[in-house]
């Protein structure tokens, strides 16, 4: 993807401040996971309001989270309003895709928020290396960027260098090490704090380990104290694993030497074939069961040269249709 600059970030930063008026007030902060009183970096005198609590969002106490990722403008809702009208229940979280140095879009997550609905981002840096960012090369674009998330001041999942114990993407396995990432991590991090953007729901990602089972996980994770939820990817494919058990279970059970943190199906799909009504039923099913795992984020897109939609594929619709009656949904919004 190509970004905008800094110079389009900041624009967007003002947008946010001007649309912060608008919102209800939210409730008192306690910070983001971990975190409790932190200081506004507004200047003196300025009233502010407290950064919006995100405890309820990280641990609910009931319901389970059901997002889609979908293609299309990342404000307009009518990609996911047919996803929904499809299956016969509103997602209750958004995922996008967001290049390095593209802007924080405001209006967007007040789209999302308004639907019902938790923006998630995986913020995707093609455009830099982790070293440069652990550096501090791109603090202007993240500082614009926190300072934009603080000023509109709505919850917001972020998911930063996804499936990074892969060899497929740049910040992966073949390119960096899992001291650069863990660096680069904790700084984007510490500079969100600085900017009092503690209403990021910070999100670890992973990909299962089954297709690089000797990519051990824990030296890339940051540390609770810079991870709200741990996010896997995983999907059912013809020629993997078809069972919650075998896709998941074996990461599942490496992450929690290391964290307690909630997990998240942060990216999944059916491929077509005569086991997807099975595996759609082992994935939602097993999602219901399982309490520490809060939900799904399903991969509504044709890629790769497989569909992995379900729009154009009515038996599975109607199965996941029928999952889905069974399945509670956290109140967002």
């Amino acid at each position: 993807m190509t970004g905008r600059g800094v110079t389009g970030l900041l624009a967007a930063a003002a947008l946010a401040a001007s649309l912060t008026a608008c919102l209800p007030s939210p409730a008192p902060a306690t910070g983001s996971a971990g975190q409790s009183g932190a200081r506004s970096s507004a200047p003196a005198g300025k009233p502010v309001l407290p950064a919006y609590d995100i405890t309820r969002l990280v641990t609910p106490p009931a319901g389970k989270y059901f997002g889609v990722e979908v293609s299309g403008n990342s404000a307009s809702l009518a990609p996911v309003a047919a996803f929904a009208a499809s299956v016969g229940k509103k997602p209750n979280i958004i995922g996008q895709y967001l290049g390095w140095n593209v802007p924080f879009d405001p209006q967007a997550v007040l789209h999302h928020w308004s639907y019902g609905a938790l923006t998630y981002l995986s913020w995707e840096p093609f455009s830099t290396s982790l070293h440069a960012i652990a550096a501090g090369r791109s603090d202007a674009y993240i500082t614009a960027f926190a300072r934009a998330v603080r000023a509109l001041n709505l919850p917001v999942a972020i998911s930063f260098g996804h499936e990074m114990n892969g060899n497929w993407y740049p910040w992966g396995t073949q390119q960096a090490t899992p001291t650069e990432f863990v660096a680069a991590w904790r700084h984007i991090h510490n500079v969100f704090t600085r900017a009092d953007a503690t209403n990021v729901i910070w999100v670890w990602n992973p990909n299962n380990i089954f297709p690089v089972p000797q990519v051990k996980l824990k030296p890339y994770y940051p540390g609770n104290a810079y991870v709200d939820w741990v996010g896997i990817t995983g999907y059912f494919a013809t020629d993997g694993p078809q069972t919650f058990a075998t896709l998941y279970r074996p990461t599942i059970d490496e992450i929690r030497h290391f964290t307690n943190e909630p997990i998240l199906i942060a990216e999944t799909s059916v491929q077509t074939g005569s086991a997807e009504v099975a595996c759609a039923h082992r994935l939602f099913s097993s999602v219901t069961r399982h309490r520490d795992v809060l939900g799904l984020i399903w991969f509504d897109y044709s890629k790769g040269g497989v569909d992995w939609r379900v729009e154009s594929r009515p038996i599975l619709r109607a199965a996941i249709a029928r999952e889905l009656t069974a399945l509670p949904l956290v109140p967002v919004g």
